[in-house]
């Protein structure tokens, strides 16, 4: 296994809309300051904070597919499609933008707080798709719960959000004190960013542990298999984090960032 933890300053940053919205970007384009420029299909990850409202006009996309993930405040969409939509907290809207849609965002606030997080399929066979938008609420997404551990399936399994990347997310809450375990196949690759609290990683590969990596707040870590291994995640004061599980390879071309 392979661990790296990425602090903020190795993160990139933007705005849009004079600074009305800020970003803090794991993963971000050339010449944004991200150390991190892709993980497999998982190609662009922004936090976005909107301290009263911003906006972003209309602007294109093709192929990719396209998250927004709020974790506060509102986001409006609106797009070429004739789409007309408005996410809550805990809700999400997704883009497949196939052979080509335009949309114009506005994030609302007080404390706005969301994600966009782009995925890449086969941008060939994308490009030949009708493109959808597609909006969940929090009550659309299986949660459970169990010992301190709060886990809300975004993306794969049980959710209503089934994309063509091979992708599976998470949005997962720990008590103090509390542990979170998940298997992490051979060629697999989880990112994780700390949005509430700090914590600390630890694996199991048969029956021994190794010695746990401690995070902060805002880091970006990124666990890269190269076998079947336990990764366990531990909390003494609570915490949130995104988790994105992706391969780490794909089998089809990426497009090249420049």
């Amino acid at each position: 296994m392979k661990l790296t933890i990425y602090p903020p300053v190795k993160q990139a940053k933007g705005a849009f809309d004079g600074g009305k919205i800020t970003e803090l970007k794991p993963i971000g384009f050339p010449g944004e300051g991200s150390v991190v420029k892709r993980i497999g299909p998982l190609f662009y990850w922004a936090w976005a904070l909107t301290p009263e409202e911003g906006y972003i006009p209309m602007h294109p996309h093709q192929a990719f597919e396209i998250i927004t993930y709020m974790v506060h405040g509102h986001a409006d969409h609106s797009d070429s499609l004739g789409t007309q939509s408005r996410v809550a907290a805990g809700g999400a809207q997704v883009m497949q933008t196939g052979s080509g849609v335009s949309h114009s965002e506005r994030f609302i606030g007080p404390n706005s707080e969301g994600f966009q997080i782009w995925f890449e399929p086969h941008i060939r066979e994308a490009l030949t798709r009708t493109p959808t938008y597609n909006q969940y609420d929090h009550e659309h997404f299986p949660i459970a719960v169990s010992e301190g551990v709060t886990v809300k399936t975004v993306i794969g399994e049980a959710s209503p959000v089934q994309l063509v990347a091979d992708v599976r997310m998470w949005d997962i809450e720990l008590a103090a004190g509390a542990e979170y375990s998940r298997s992490l196949s051979a060629g697999r690759t989880l990112a994780a960013l700390a949005i509430r609290g700090e914590g600390n990683w630890a694996e199991t590969l048969g029956e021994e542990a190794t010695a746990p990596t401690n995070f902060n707040h805002r880091d970006f870590s990124v666990l890269e298999a190269d076998s079947e291994q336990e990764v366990k995640l531990n909390s003494a004061q609570g915490l949130r984090m995104l988790l994105i599980e992706v391969p780490t390879t794909v089998d089809y071309p990426l497009y090249q960032k420049r």
